[in-house]
Parts: C-alpha cells; sequence; structure tokens
C-alpha cells in the first residue's frame, strides 16, 4: 500500500523523511512515498509526482507555520483529497495547532505530533491494508519499540531546521468569522435536507401532484424561454426546497429527453 508524504520547507522535509522511514519500520507493509529520495534523476519532476498522486492509498501532509498556505501544499492536499476519501488524507501538524489551519486544510484528520495522536495515525494507516494489516496488538508493540525513536529524531528535526519566518498567529476576529460561516452554512444545509425530507414524505405519494409538477416543467422547458433555475423557482408555489427543485428540473428533463438549449448554470 502506497504512502504519499507531502512537504514544502526544509523543516516539513525533515519531519517527512522522518516520518516516511519510520512508517517503513512499524508497517512494513506499506510503501511511504516521498518526492526527495524517489524520483529518478532525469524524471519530469511535475509528471511524476501527478502519476504518484493517482496511486495511493493514505496521504500525510506534513504542515508548518511556514508552508500552511503555500501554493504546492494546497496544490498536492487538493490532488489527494480528489483521489482519496476524507479521512485517508491526513494533515501532520509540525509546529502548529488545528485552529491554525483555514479551509481547506481545516476540513481534514489532523494529527499532532504527540504519542496518542501519532498512535491514531498508525492505526489509520494499518487499516487501510486490509489482508496485510497487522494485528492491532502486534501493531501496538512495535508502535512502543519504535515511539521513542521517533520523539527524539522529530525533537532533533526541528532543532535542525529552525523557522526562516515569523507568521503571525490568527486572529480571533478571523477564527470566530470561521466559526460563524461554517455554522451559518450548516444550518443552511440542515434545513434544505429537513424541507426535502417534509416535502418528500408528503408528496412522494401523491401520483396526481407529481404529474401537475412535472407537467409545469415540461411545459415551462418546451417554450424554450427559461432557464433550468427559473423553471425551479416557479416551484417554490408547491413548498418546494431550492436544491431539490433543480435536480428535480434536470432529471424530468433528461427523462424525457428535452433538449431547448437550456443553460444550466448550476451543473
Amino acid at each position: 500500500m502506497k504512502i504519499f508524504v507531502s512537504w514544502s520547507g526544509k523543516r516539513s522535509k525533515a519531519v517527512a523523511e522522518l516520518m516516511s522511514d519510520w512508517l517503513k519500520c512499524v508497517i512494513q507493509a506499506s510503501q511511504p512515498w516521498i518526492s526527495t529520495r524517489d524520483i529518478d534523476r532525469g524524471a519530469i519532476w511535475f509528471s511524476e509526482i501527478s502519476d504518484k498522486l493517482k496511486d495511493v492509498s493514505v496521504g500525510v501532509v506534513c504542515l508548518t507555520q511556514e508552508n500552511k498556505n503555500k501554493p504546492w501544499i494546497l496544490f498536492e492536499t487538493g490532488a489527494l483529497a480528489k483521489g482519496l476519501t476524507t479521512n485517508r488524507v491526513c494533515t501532520f501538524l509540525i509546529d502548529l495547532n488545528p485552529e491554525d489551519l483555514q479551509d481547506p486544510l481545516g476540513q481534514f484528520n489532523h494529527t499532532t505530533p504527540d504519542k496518542s495522536s501519532v498512535w491514531e495515525l498508525t492505526r489509520t494507516i494499518n487499516d487501510c491494508l486490509d489482508n496485510d494489516a497487522l494485528d492491532e496488538r502486534i501493531l501496538n508493540q512495535v508502535f512502543e519499540t519504535y515511539w521513542p525513536q521517533f520523539e527524539d529524531q522529530f525533537q532533533q528535526a526541528l532543532t535542525d531546521n529552525p523557522p526562516h519566518e515569523n507568521v503571525p498567529p490568527r486572529s480571533e476576529q478571523d477564527i470566530l468569522s470561521e466559526i460563524l460561516n461554517n455554522t451559518r452554512s450548516l444550518s443552511h444545509r440542515i434545513r434544505d435536507l429537513e424541507s426535502e425530507v417534509h416535502y418528500k414524505s408528503r408528496n412522494l405519494k401523491n401520483i396526481d401532484f407529481d404529474k401537475k409538477v412535472r407537467g409545469k416543467i415540461l411545459k415551462m422547458a418546451e417554450s424554450g424561454d427559461y432557464s433550468i433555475e427559473e423553471i425551479a423557482s416557479s416551484l417554490i408555489d408547491y413548498d418546494m426546497p431550492e436544491s431539490y427543485a433543480i435536480e428535480l428540473v434536470k432529471k424530468t428533463l433528461m427523462n424525457h429527453k428535452i433538449n431547448m438549449g437550456i443553460h444550466m448554470a448550476k451543473n
């Protein structure tokens, strides 16, 4: 199983190399990959990394205060997230805390350099091995054997690679604004789901109602004068959630194979 270890900057690179070696000792069936040592001379650097991102099972992103907003870290993390489920992309916080991160990095599972947190990361990687996974009792014994080595070398990596720039921490106002925006977004999604469930439970078995709604959609579409969003907005009279209305319009037109040149602005 391949593990992509991402880094940017000297401090992050030192920890990434440590993580790569240490994981291979603890979980021998794993295959950590890190660009500093695993790209052949003469290989096209960007293409090689892009190819590896398509063929990994777990991604570990080594983050520092200096690199948390760097384009390359964001690129590799985004590529990992696109190809893997969220719980298989893990950030390793070298010298920062979870609250120091903004989205999209703030959305992932964070590992801090303490024993319990690194143990959970190790378990996650081991679970991804399926039939090759170690029994947890054995894994714990191996982890305990190699943990002091990781702890010592991690501290040495920080000492040997001090930060080169002073990155100010996020302000309280910035953190509070993010919390407020996320809360509002979550509340909006919950309201949409509740409305959709209520709408479906009330109208799912009403055949006449269903025919009436779909008939209106087809009539407006055949006129060629309305967009997808305009047709969906007209369904507000039926107390239908906006997101559900848009999907219903698209599905209805697709089922009836109508192509009237409607601009689908919200694909």
